[in-house]
This record gives C-alpha cells, structure tokens and sequence, in this order.
C-alpha cells in the first residue's frame, strides 16, 4: 500500500516561467521519451476555466510549442473525442474528464479521504479539500464543496493553485527537505495575489519554519481578498507527509481564532484517522 500511494504521487497570455516547451526539452536526450504525447498533453492543460475556447496561435503562445505541432495535438484530439472545434477556436469535451477518473479512482488516497472531507464539511460547514504538491503547484485530488462560492479561482478536483501563498501549499512546501526547498525558494516567482501576499523568499522560509514546527497553517487573505483558510498535513506510513487537508472560509464569517479552536482539533483528528486507515 505505502508503494501504491507514492507513485500516485488572457486572449494572449505570457507564457509560465518553465514553459510545456522547456519542460519537454529537457528530455531530448531520452531516446524513450515521447514528444509528441508530451506535446498533446501540453495542449490539454492549457485549457482553463477561465479560457475554454482558444486558437491555435494562443495555445501555442502558452506552450511554446510550434504551431504546426499544436495544430496536430488538436487534430489527434479531436478525433479521439477530446476536443471540439468551431472552425476557429478549440474547446475540450466531456471525455477529457476520464483521464482524471482513472486516476481517482485507482489511488487509494483520493478514494479514502472522501468520507473524511464530507463528515469535517458536514461538521464545519464549510467546503473540504485535500492536494498534493505538483511541480510548484498544489493539485487538488479530493473535495467536499458547499453551495457557497467563496472565490473567483478554480478549486474543482484538477485544479491548480500556487503553493507559496495557499495553506495547502505551505504546509507541502514545509515538508520538503531544505535542499528542495532552496531550490524552490531560487525560481518560484512569488507574485502578490493581495496586498497581504508574502512576496519574500526569506519572508516565505521563515514561515514555512513556523509551519514545520506546529503542524498546521492558516493563510489568511493571501490568495484572494476575504478568503481564510486553515490545513494540516495526511502522513504516511513512514511518517513523511503525503497531502494536506484544509477547510475554506470567508473572512468575515470566520475568524482566525474560531479556526485554531474549533476547526483545527476536528481536522487534526481526521488526518490522524485517515492516516490511519491508509496503513491499517
């Protein structure tokens, strides 16, 4: 089982740092390394909410990969049944969603941690998430969601946020050794989401220090305005951490003292349940 659970683990917007392109470049020496796959996948995340429908020219502006190439990865989509077109822009279809579905529903983790988030939603009132760290993100593999939206950014299972300013994200970024953690530290851009955004490599480690000694963490405002959050870490059977649990709230209904009280003593206990039965 331990094995099992850690191989589970803008009309033109700019490119990311580390562009699909880059990242697949790096692997030209690897004679068993598909481009094209790794290609096509570039393409399918480069579809978000907020950008469903793109061209040819923006996919390839936010991939970096050739045009030629994207056109190609468009038409192997579409005719799997991936991807629709109207003649100009491109959208993704309902199928894509069975490439997540064979992950959740083969990972013991997504899977076990389901009933824990609906009982601390249920309990709390509030919207459950659990992630894992991917690259210099969070991946959001499990959710118990409220009626109530609480910001304008995507938290669905597949959704992606940046870790640096998410309690999620912080309490991941805590767990890696400090070789890791320099190295992220050295490239991750930490780009102000609010005004209370921590910006500040040393700013950042030094709170990430504090996170590593206590457990948990509460982020508050620092990804979008009104949004207070508050995680805890899942482990594994070695002790390491595996994922984060963390409930979301609004600011001005919950406060930073009723989530160390009362919402933290109920999300402690689920992790160390949940934990639990992932190596029982």
């Amino acid at each position: 089982m331990n094995d099992q659970l850690r191989t589970a683990f803008s009309s033109l917007a700019p490119p990311i740092v580390a562009s699909p392109a880059k990242r697949i470049q790096a692997f030209a020496g690897d004679p068993d390394f598909m481009t094209s796959l790794a290609r096509g996948l570039a393409v399918v995340q480069a579809f978000q909410e907020r950008k469903r429908h793109l061209t040819i020219a923006q996919i390839s502006h936010r991939t970096e990969i050739p045009r030629a190439a994207v056109r190609r990865c468009l038409h192997t989509l579409i005719k799997l049944g991936y991807a629709t077109t109207d003649g100009r822009t491109y959208s993704l279809l309902p199928k894509v969603l069975t490439l997540g579905h064979a992950y959740l529903s083969s990972t013991p983790l997504a899977v076990s941690a389901q009933p824990y988030l609906d009982r601390m939603s249920e309990q709390l009132h509030e919207a459950c998430n659990m992630a894992t760290l991917e690259g210099d993100d969070i991946l959001y593999i499990a959710r118990s969601a409220t009626t109530q939206r609480l910001i304008s950014v995507d938290l669905s299972v597949g959704g992606r946020l940046p870790a640096y300013c998410t309690s999620m994200g912080r309490i991941l970024l805590s767990a890696l050794d400090d070789a890791t953690l320099g190295d992220y530290l050295s490239h991750v851009e930490l780009q102000p989401k609010t005004r209370k955004t921590i910006t500040g490599p040393e700013q950042l480690k030094a709170c990430l220090e504090q996170v590593r000694q206590q457990g948990w963490c509460i982020v508050d405002q620092e990804l979008e305005q009104g949004l207070r959050s508050i995680a805890v870490p899942v482990y594994d059977a070695s002790g390491q951490v595996l994922a984060a649990l963390n409930v979301s709230t609004h600011a001005g209904r919950v406060g930073r003292g009723e989530l160390e009280q009362r919402f933290l003593p109920i999300m402690l206990a689920a992790s160390r349940d949940l934990s639990t039965q992932l190596f029982s």
